[in-house]
């Protein structure tokens, strides 16, 4: 089932009954996902060079809440991350908030997203400096997701952890021994501290109840970490569902499936058609917000010290750098060879972006 054929559907009447709660972002995503692979998204005109066949493609719309977008970056992500991986063991942490906290989030987005972030990882990396744990400056990979697996507003971060630390004092590197990267219950107590403090600090107001709720901290074995970053990579882009997941549009009703996280059953839940599609919406995040970030020596700053580890952990590691992978080719239908760009339209608003970053090096020039 479409998610666009969902939004002709039930827009409006989701605009309507959603009034207070619709943004601008939300409106912006259903009008690009409508576009997408249409006319006016541009097309593409590639020949093949072998049989001599046209063929004339319609552009994606590129918003990153589309499920049918944006697959070359979700690869050059995952491809990224990748090439990051140590020969050590890897954790995954997870940091949320009380269902208490999820309407004052809902309504102060960007502030409490970042307060999520900043909170979060100070406070692994606070405890993980304690000599009594390990003794060194971590590496960790944050990706926010705002959703529950039945599509609830759920605001959470997941931080990728290897098990080891730099002592940068010594230039040693710490290996995490056991089975645990660090106590869960203290650092629950430390994130609750500085995330409750940052909220105030952004003068975001909350029911005072959260302070006496236990926060849990969720802290597990990740093995090598290539299935966890597989995992988070699924919602980085392309959205919160896949439409395959979209069972039935039915009598004014929308079905869909999720895998419950308790018992790893497949369970389906039935909405209205317009509630539906605002849980859906209702995750798209504030222009340009970044949903994964990186910290200490996996930070891009940090290239040369992860490097060095590398080359020093895996004794045959290259020295090369790593190179972005190329977008894949038009197959032609006929012969299976790949085919050319012949030409290519845009819309207005792409056309101009498009525009720009062909004059922006002549502008530093002349600047």
């Amino acid at each position: 089932m479409k998610l666009k054929t969902i939004i002709k559907t039930f827009g409006l009447a989701m605009e309507m009954k959603y009034s207070s709660k619709i943004l601008p972002s939300h409106k912006k995503a259903m009008a690009a996902i409508l576009k997408c692979r249409t006319e006016d998204c541009g097309e593409v005109t590639v020949g093949c060079p072998d049989c001599g066949r046209i063929e004339i493609f319609n552009h994606s719309c590129g918003h990153r809440s589309c499920p049918g977008c944006q697959n070359h970056e979700t690869t050059k992500w995952i491809e990224k991350q990748l090439n990051k991986l140590l020969p050590v063991k890897y954790f995954l942490v997870t940091v949320t908030v009380p269902c208490q906290l999820r309407d004052p989030m809902w309504r102060n987005q960007e502030e409490s997203y970042n307060a999520l972030f900043n909170s979060g990882s100070a406070a692994i990396r606070e405890i993980a400096l304690n000599p009594k744990y390990l003794g060194g400056s971590i590496g960790m990979t944050g990706v926010l997701h705002t959703h529950a697996r039945n599509l609830v507003f759920h605001p959470h971060i997941h931080f990728i952890i290897p098990g080891g630390a730099i002592d940068k004092k010594n230039s040693v590197w710490i290996k995490k021994r056991g089975k645990y990267l660090l106590p869960w219950k203290k650092l629950s107590i430390l994130f609750k501290g500085k995330f409750l403090a940052a909220l105030k600090e952004a003068g975001i107001t909350f029911p005072y109840s959260v302070y006496r709720k236990e926060w849990r901290v969720n802290m597990r074995d990740a093995g090598n970490g290539k299935t966890a970053l597989l995992y988070l990579s699924k919602y980085l882009y392309k959205g919160v569902i896949t439409e395959k997941r979209i069972r039935d549009n039915y009598d004014g009703t929308v079905t869909f499936s999720y895998i419950e996280s308790e018992t790893d059953k497949v369970r389906y839940r039935t909405m209205k058609g317009e509630d539906f599609l605002f849980h859906i919406l209702q995750h798209v995040l504030p222009k340009d917000y970044r949903r994964c970030r990186d910290y200490g020596f996996l930070h891009g700053n940090a290239k040369k010290t992860l490097r060095l580890l590398q080359i020093l952990l895996i004794p045959k590691m290259s020295t090369s750098d790593d190179k972005d992978s190329e977008r894949p080719m038009f197959k032609c239908p006929k012969c299976g060879a790949g085919m050319l760009i012949l030409h290519q339209t845009f819309n207005k608003s792409r056309a101009l972006g498009e525009m720009i970053k062909e004059i922006r090096p002549i502008l530093v020039l002349c600047g």
